[in-house]
């Protein structure tokens, strides 16, 4: 299964760190990394995707506001929001985020909720309430 996904952060650093991750697993293809919620979410709607991987505080838009619009859409990705803020995985909860990763995260973190998401959709349990915390 190849999963096609984007990176939103305005950490430049950050940002090429999980893009440099998600490459380096196989079946993921990252089509787009975007430093704001904006510009993401123009090419959400132009584009079918499976996973948005977005930092949570961001300039203008937050995470959270971006993945509440994506979950507005009927078709839609699932969200992996990304926080140095734990409290945050509370918010990422109320809105029914797929999951929820505290920064600095490792690898093994993104890899294990890729893992999730893949076991999540071949079982037809993707819009559950619960979100998913590594």
């Amino acid at each position: 299964m190849n999963l096609n996904v984007i990176v939103v952060d305005n950490s430049a650093d950050l940002k090429e760190r999980l893009t440099r991750i998600l490459n380096s697993m196989d079946g993921i293809t990252v089509c787009g990394s975007f430093d704001d919620a904006v510009a993401a979410m123009q090419y959400i709607e132009e584009h079918p995707l499976d996973l948005v991987f977005s930092d949570v505080v961001m300039p203008e838009i937050s995470g959270i506001t971006l993945a509440s619009a994506i979950y507005n859409r009927p078709v839609h990705p699932e969200v992996i929001l990304l926080s140095g803020i734990p409290g945050f995985s509370l918010e990422a909860w109320k809105i029914k985020a797929f999951g929820f990763i505290i920064k600095p995260y490792t690898t093994a973190q993104i890899r294990k909720m890729v893992r999730l998401y893949m076991d999540a959709r071949e079982k037809g349990t993707l819009d559950t309430d619960i979100v998913c915390q590594v």
